[in-house]
């Protein structure tokens, strides 16, 4: 590992631990920390491959080219990816709509299991 790559698997680690703590009490900010997990976990493991980038887009075409594409992941994971991604946009920046209970709590499972993919 790098420190570079340590650094973000620990915040990776930590924004899922506080998505789990915050989700009774804001669906909205839990799913925009479980898209951090994720965010995190994969510029972790980019970061292993020499690869940083500096806008989320570019980390979600990442995804998909460097990780789906190739088959290194299945496509539901980088869909769900993008889903993640979908939901934070909402959870932080909608006006006049937010995460449901039901769809943060699948936001965390989903950033559970990118975790495990990129461990």
């Amino acid at each position: 590992m790098s420190p570079l790559s340590d650094d973000l698997w620990f915040s990776a680690k930590d924004a899922l631990r506080a998505a789990k703590t915050v989700f009774p009490v804001s669906p909205d900010s839990a799913a925009s920390r479980a898209y951090y997990a994720a965010f995190y976990a994969v510029s972790a493991l980019f970061a292993l491959e020499g690869k940083t980038f500096r806008k989320h887009s570019a980390v979600e075409a990442a995804v998909h080219r460097d990780l789906v594409r190739p088959g290194r992941w299945a496509v539901e994971l980088g869909r769900n990816y993008s889903e993640l991604l979908e939901a934070r946009n909402v959870g932080d920046y909608s006006v006049g709509q937010h995460v449901t209970g039901e769809e943060a709590e699948e936001t965390i499972q989903i950033a559970g299991d990118i975790l495990r993919a990129v461990s």
